[in-house]
């Protein structure tokens, strides 16, 4: 099945279409920055600008950074508050003429690497962190997903963790890679002591360049970097769409 993934972040909104069969994007992903301020229906109209210049008629699959319940944004970490409360789901489904599933951004990258990439022989505990914007984060226990959590906001040293260890924290206070690397490690050694997962998976953009910070890890869970790296919230989020209809039964 072919489903527009697309992927809504702090900095960028960006998709393509996905083979939900393999996680292959079909063709060249389509890149808008996001809109500042970055109110929803200023998300709605760069997101459809990004679906039709990819000339793309069909359901799509989007995943937001918030935590999302029945289409409805709760949050709003990276993007303006005026998104909380905003039901996106069927404000973008209303404004493409398609049927819209909306997934966590986080759960979505996580999705894409428990099925195609970095973590799809691990059945136990498996944390996905996506380096970007924030700290996104997504849970699984025996291949499940326990949806929506927000472990890249837990506290550390008085602040919000993502305001430390984000790659966003990184550029902020030109911060060296070993001085960075040390903050990462002390997060998911934080969440490491909270949660014992068997793997730890390292994803968003800053993960291609992972031989910057990997030797200051010293966390006891095995750390892997994310194999789809930017892809795998487009893909997550395709396939996110299509296990949802599967589970309402929209495509009995």
């Amino acid at each position: 099945m072919e489903v527009f993934g697309l992927d809504i972040g702090g900095s960028g909104i960006k998709g393509a279409p996905v083979d939900t069969a393999t996680g292959e994007l079909l063709s060249e992903r389509i890149r808008i920055k996001t809109p500042q301020p970055s109110t929803p229906e200023a998300i709605v109209r760069t997101s459809v600008e990004v679906i039709r210049k990819a000339g793309w008629s069909g359901p799509v699959g989007c995943g937001f950074p918030a935590v999302v319940k029945d289409g409805i944004l709760r949050t709003a970490a990276n993007v303006d508050e005026s998104n909380i409360g905003f039901d996106l789901k069927s404000a973008l489904g209303e404004a493409l003429g398609e049927e819209v599933h909306l997934v966590n951004d986080a759960d979505a990258a996580g999705m894409a690497e428990i099925k195609w990439g970095a973590a799809r022989e691990e059945y136990g505990t498996v944390l996905m962190v996506t380096l970007g914007t924030g700290l996104g984060t997504a849970l699984f226990t025996g291949g499940h997903l326990v949806a929506n959590t927000e472990l890249g906001h837990i506290e550390i040293r008085g602040e919000d963790a993502e305001h430390r260890a984000s790659d966003t924290a990184r550029k902020r206070e030109n911060l060296r890679w070993r001085a960075y690397g040390q903050r990462l490690d002390e997060y998911l050694n934080r969440i490491d002591a909270l949660l014992w997962p068997d793997l730890i998976v390292l994803g968003g953009g800053i993960s291609k360049k992972s031989d910057k910070f990997m030797d200051r890890l010293s966390v006891r869970a095995r750390v892997v970097i994310a194999e789809m790296h930017n892809e795998a919230g487009i893909a997550g989020a395709a396939l996110a769409s299509v296990s949802e209809a599967e589970r309402t039964g929209e495509l009995a």
